[in-house]
């Protein structure tokens, strides 16, 4: 869709003004996050927020799937205010058990139709690529796979790296199980279980693997491989995208929705808003490398921009059902 100059500085004025603006009371109340977002990747913009708006904010860490699966079983009793997740899978779920308030509409047009909510109940923070970091000394771009499921071929048998049990990972299955159905999705796991693929404990340990040569690909998010860049700048990494609209190129959000019982909604929002400021927006793309999804924000001209990705016809808002996902990986994985 293409968005008026006027609607592009409108969304970027508003986010901003929101992000910033004073709130009565917001002294000495505390806003509570459950967060899948790492603590490395988000805590320093969590702590600039509070430095920024004087609001205190208490985090509660861990992996997305099982916030998401807690917060479901917490109901209405749930301490939260937020959830700042790393998929929108996650997201629907919650949408889905009707746990989430309704957005103001000044944040959801601050991002693409396609990063929010259908019905208003959350939004993307940021963009992230589902890509296939390789090691450039031993593997060739013309050697790997035109999709996701050639990693099935015996060739790959001992060479590749994933996180199974990253939140990122799921929702890439549910997305494979939405595309191709619920046989294809196990079938590919069992793929990766018969070619003897090495779990590790998250994305930045999978890519750590591919820079030592323990690996010779790993299925990951984009923005892994800048990072170890960032430290290693001549270890041997390059993200590869499948040709065409492969399920193996889904972009995926991280996102933030509110607890509909949460007793702290102007905070809440003022939060979200920050999120998709420019002062944070910067911050995810100079610290993170993702993709910032405001409106008329610019990413890191080192990402392939999102507009040249053919990506599968897949809505995010079809990424909700996590339990069975996980239910059909669990039956693959401990058969």
């Amino acid at each position: 869709m293409r968005l008026s100059r006027f609607a592009v500085l409108f969304a970027i004025l508003a986010s901003s003004l929101a992000a910033l603006a004073p709130m009565t009371g917001a002294q000495g109340t505390t806003l509570t996050i459950y967060s899948g977002r790492n603590e490395e990747l988000v805590g320093p913009i969590i702590d600039q927020f509070e430095k920024d708006t004087g609001i205190n904010v208490e985090v509660r860490y861990d992996n997305t799937t099982t916030l998401a699966l807690a917060l479901v079983e917490e109901g209405k009793n749930t301490p939260a205010d937020i959830f700042f997740a790393q998929d929108a899978g996650a997201l629907g779920l919650l949408e889905k058990n009707n746990l989430l308030l309704e957005l103001p509409s000044y944040i959801l047009e601050s991002v693409e139709p396609r990063f929010h909510s259908q019905d208003g109940f959350w939004v993307g923070i940021t963009g992230r690529a589902r890509v296939v970091t390789y090691n450039t000394d031993n593997v060739s771009p013309e050697a790997l796979p035109e999709s996701l499921l050639g990693f099935a071929d015996p060739t790959w048998k001992g060479r590749i790296g994933f996180a199974p049990t990253n939140a990122s990972f799921h929702a890439h299955l549910t997305a494979l199980r939405v595309e191709l159905g619920d046989e294809a999705m196990q079938a590919f796991v069992q793929a990766l279980v018969d070619n003897e693929a090495v779990p590790y404990e998250g994305n930045s340990a999978a890519v750590a693997a591919v820079a030592a040569g323990e690996v010779d690909v790993a299925l990951v998010n984009h923005y892994y491989m800048f990072g170890l860049l960032k430290e290693n700048p001549d270890a041997p990494l390059a993200n590869y995208y499948f040709p065409g609209d492969d399920v193996g190129n889904l972009i995926n959000i991280a996102g933030a929705a509110i607890l509909n019982s949460s007793d702290n909604v102007p905070l809440a929002q003022q939060f979200i808003a920050y999120m998709l400021s420019r002062t944070a927006q910067q911050y995810f793309s100079d610290s993170t490398f993702e993709y910032p999804l405001l409106i008329g924000f610019e990413a890191d001209p080192r990402l392939v921009p999102l507009a040249e990705i053919q990506t599968p016809e897949v809505d995010l808002t079809d990424l909700d059902d996590l339990e069975t996902t996980l239910a059909l990986l669990d039956e693959v994985i401990n058969q």
